[in-house]
């Protein structure tokens, strides 16, 4: 009853909360661009917060368990990816005055290409954003309230979970979405990190150490600092995956684009950019601390890293505080992702897809419309109720973002809009199947590599679909 009381409570300040700074109804501006009001400082604390999903939440502190914390080279990589999309990509938004990033495209790729390149987001962000969530509704289901409800079916009560919990987000953001969010992922951030520092504290007392100490047990650690090794292709990796994932992501540009100007703009990107290290050196620090736990606690490490916080945090090995502490995290993390989500998908369907930018009710419709199919994505996961399936999920996400990153490269280096070098015909005919054929040609490079080479591609397949993506649209613009 505490955990439900807890969940409640939250919800409720969550809803309060976003009444109160949006009110009760709002424009389609207010909605898609939150009025270009936001102050830089308030949207760039609440991006880390949405930045940090429920399974980064659940997933980091498990690293340690087999890389240490290499997982910080990669980080690294993401300030200088931070820096590039502050200094090359939102000069080009904010002078479009764009409301969402794809319509940069319509310019110089053609319609074609800018409904290729909003239609691969809408595919993309829909099922990364719901396996991301399923993940995190299993875990609330398995670990805080399933044990807590032993007679009801499993089945039916994971379904109430992912219909309550996506009604919530539904609730808070149905009038004022992004200018909502960008006040609501402040609170999120908050609750989220103040969850994470207390559950530390936990464990450091567990340990029977102090604070300092437990500072110099993880830097002592064969897990610590010294796994990071400063790798060159790590560091690189870091740098496409935001320029890519943030970038040219209408999801995580939308809080961006509601600043006051560009400097303000770039002075949250470059703020959050580097505030991605000293968070996530947290969750690896508490990943080392809870190995260390393991240890002294004679408890055999769990297979998966993945296993590692919920072992102690969900099961009330460290007490209920923890319990407690860990369900705040979860919805923080989980919801400030899964809410600008959806806002995304509405705005870019609006906007892009149906191109009907003041249409109130059209947005009512639509917003409606993207919480139920994403619920219906999540109870679909949960019926085919495989691990592999959540795996291709992510791999078909990781395939859709080459094509927009070759989409977006073919804009910034083309002089004229495409229209002009080609009867519209045929660049509608073939754009899209471009980009649809560049993911397909890399599925089976990989496929083949994999086979008779023994050698998988990790994030370079990604560049390798851009880039033929982008070969491909010079070809026929020639």
């Amino acid at each position: 009853m505490l955990i439900l009381l807890t969940i409640l409570l939250y919800f409720l300040l969550l809803t309060l909360y976003s009444r109160f700074v949006t009110g009760r109804k709002s424009s389609n501006e207010a909605f898609f661009r939150g009025n270009r009001k936001s102050p830089w400082y308030m949207v760039a604390f609440g991006m880390v917060g949405a930045s940090i999903s429920g399974i980064t939440f659940v997933s980091v502190p498990g690293m340690v368990m087999k890389s240490g914390m290499s997982y910080l080279q990669t980080c690294i990589g993401f300030i200088f990816g931070y820096i590039a999309v502050a200094f090359i990509l939102l000069p080009i938004y904010y002078k479009l005055n764009l409301t969402t990033i794809y319509t940069f495209l319509r310019d110089r790729v053609g319609q074609s290409g800018y409904k290729t390149g909003a239609s691969f987001f809408l595919l993309s962000k829909m099922t990364g954003a719901a396996a991301r969530f399923y993940v995190v509704c299993m875990l609330l289901n398995d670990y805080v309230i399933g044990p807590m409800c032993p007679s009801v079916n499993n089945s039916l009560l994971f379904a109430v979970i992912v219909l309550a919990m996506v009604a919530l987000i539904w609730l808070y953001t149905k009038s004022g979405g992004i200018k909502t969010l960008v006040w609501t992922d402040t609170l999120q951030t908050i609750c989220m990190f103040t969850a994470l520092l207390l559950i530390i504290y936990n464990v450091v007392n567990s340990l029977g150490m102090s604070i300092p100490d437990a500072a110099q047990a993880v830097w002592d650690s064969p897990m610590g600092l010294h796994t990071v090794s400063f790798d060159f292709v790590s560091i690189l990796s870091g740098v496409f995956i935001v320029i890519v994932m943030t970038g040219l992501d209408q999801d995580m540009m939308q809080k961006n684009l509601t600043c006051r100007s560009l400097r303000d703009a770039q002075k949250d990107m470059c703020s959050y950019g580097v505030a991605f290290v000293p968070a996530n050196l947290l969750f690896l620090c508490l990943g080392v601390l809870l190995v260390l736990l393991t240890s002294k606690m004679g408890m055999a490490l769990p297979a998966s890293g993945d296993d590692l916080l919920p072992m102690f945090a969900a099961t009330g090995v460290l007490g209920m505080p923890v319990v407690v502490l860990f369900t705040i995290g979860i919805m923080a993390a989980s919801f400030s992702s899964a809410d600008s989500a959806l806002t995304a998908l509405t705005t870019t369907y609006c906007v892009d897809i149906r191109e009907r930018a003041d249409d109130e009710r059209l947005r009512h419709r639509v917003h409606i419309a993207m919480a139920v199919v994403f619920a219906l994505c999540i109870l679909a996961f949960r019926a085919f109720n495989s691990t592999s399936l959540i795996d291709a999920i992510y791999i078909m996400c990781s395939y859709t973002y080459g094509p927009l990153l070759g989409l977006f490269a073919y804009a910034l280096t083309t002089s004229s809009p495409h229209g002009e070098r080609m009867p519209a015909g045929q660049v509608r005919g073939l754009t899209p199947v471009i980009c649809i054929a560049s993911p397909l040609i890399c599925y089976a490079l990989d496929y083949l590599c994999t086979t008779y080479f023994s050698y998988h591609f990790g994030y370079e397949l990604l560049m390798i679909n851009g880039a033929l993506t982008y070969l491909g649209l010079r070809v026929i613009k020639a």
